[in-house]
């Protein structure tokens, strides 16, 4: 087994909730000086109780909603914040790309940022400098941009720096935050390209934060997963994953693989894509009960030899009871992609969190489940006025439900 290169036991961090400034200097130094109480009327624990081992050439994915406590994490392990308890023992040299801004001196010019970045990771002179022609390249930067202090950078010229920088200088570790969201999707596909080669071709280990669960299932080896400050769960990123979309109301409409080599599955079918396509009317943003829901999925089967397969779609509530499941017809296939679809009408989901999960079948055994792998929230369309609350059950039919009045003579 490789050695390990990050070691996290009981780590915490508290923050203190409130304001400074009392109005008078006595009281706030002695105020200073006493110690915060750490309770949850005082302050709240970012991270608590965390332990987790990171072995060189891993690549690691954070999971959870914001406020989870990733980006806390992520602060501490570039020594940018110290822990209120517990230990992080680190090996090697360490880049971080955290929010825009961070790692870089506005009134300084994009060269001697980069300079100044090769330094700060203990290379000298000569060695960022024969690192500076990819740096410069690989950021698009224009070149008369070089000489202009970054605080005049739009915020995506300068993540484009900033990571080309991290990258190109020989971390042991490299550490990147949500901030290539502000990237054009160019440079983020560039960048993930990076972060790939720098971990199998170079073994060198990468921590990421990403709320594209997409990207954490591509590039990832292993997976975190945070809720409320405490990890609750780690492991292979699909298994993470799926669980965190159970336990989380995560609305996730969509996957979708290139090639099979890259794609979720076995030896028999490799995942192409799977979408939830609501059918909005105008203006309309949210899927709620009077949305009708387009599935469409496919899959590549491997085999040479032509064997039937069927599929099946079975669709969940977050508490994991099933609401149905669907069967498809049986089809011929030999090395081929198989493409599926069908529709949830309006007027049959009741309000509330669903995902979703397919199941794919060759000579009538199940060869690959694929669980769920997207997800989605109904909201109640208010077209009942008198009703005031949640609906009951798992399906909102809409047949008549009529009554009159029979007057008594």
């Amino acid at each position: 087994m490789s050695k390990i290169v990050l070691k996290a036991e009981g780590l915490s961090k508290y923050y203190r909730l409130g304001t400074w400034g009392t109005g008078s200097l006595k009281r706030d130094f002695f105020r200073l000086l006493q110690p915060a109480r750490q309770d949850s009327t005082s302050g709240i624990w970012a991270l608590h109780e965390v332990n987790f081992e990171v072995h060189a050439g891993d690549v690691v994915g954070f999971v959870g909603k914001n406020g989870a406590g990733k980006s806390t994490l992520l602060k501490i392990l570039s020594r940018i914040s110290l822990p209120t308890k517990g230990s992080i023992k680190g090996n090697g040299r360490i880049a971080s790309l955290l929010e825009v801004g961070t790692g870089f001196h506005g009134d300084l010019t994009g060269r001697e940022n980069i300079f100044l970045n090769g330094q700060i990771l203990g290379l000298n002179a000569k060695q960022v400098k024969d690192r500076f022609d990819a740096i410069v390249d690989f950021s698009g930067v224009p070149e008369n941009f070089l000489d202009t202090p970054v605080k005049r950078y739009s915020s995506g010229m300068y993540v484009r720096l900033a990571f080309a920088v991290a990258a190109h200088l020989d971390p042991d570790i490299l550490i990147v935050d949500e901030v290539l969201a502000v990237g054009d999707t160019e440079f983020q596909k560039k960048c993930l390209a990076k972060m790939n080669s720098i971990a199998r071709d170079e073994g060198k280990t990468i921590l990421f934060v990403s709320h594209n669960l997409q990207t954490i299932r591509n590039l990832c080896n292993r997976a975190l997963c945070f809720h409320k400050g405490k990890l609750v769960d780690e492991g292979d990123p699909d298994e993470v994953i799926t669980n965190y979309l159970k336990r989380e109301q995560v609305q996730y409409l969509e996957q979708a693989y290139p090639s099979p080599d890259q794609a979720p599955g076995n030896n028999v079918f490799r995942i192409a894509h799977v979408s939830i396509i609501p059918a909005f009317a105008d203006n309309q943003q949210m899927i709620d009960t009077n949305t009708s829901l387009e599935i469409q999925f496919g899959a590549w089967y491997l085999p040479q030899a032509t064997t039937n397969v069927h599929a099946s779609i079975q669709l969940f509530t977050l508490d994991g009871v099933c609401v149905f499941e669907l069967l498809s017809n049986t089809t011929e296939a030999a090395q081929s992609l198989i493409k599926g679809h069908c529709t949830i009408p309006k007027y049959f989901l009741n309000d509330g969190s669903y995902y979703l999960s397919i199941n794919w079948y060759a000579h009538q055994q199940l060869a690959y489940a694929f669980e769920a792998c997207v997800s989605f929230d109904v909201a109640d369309n208010g077209a009942a006025p008198e009703w005031f609350g949640k609906w009951m059950g798992y399906v909102h039919p809409d047949f008549p439900l009529v009554i009159e009045n029979q007057p008594q003579r």
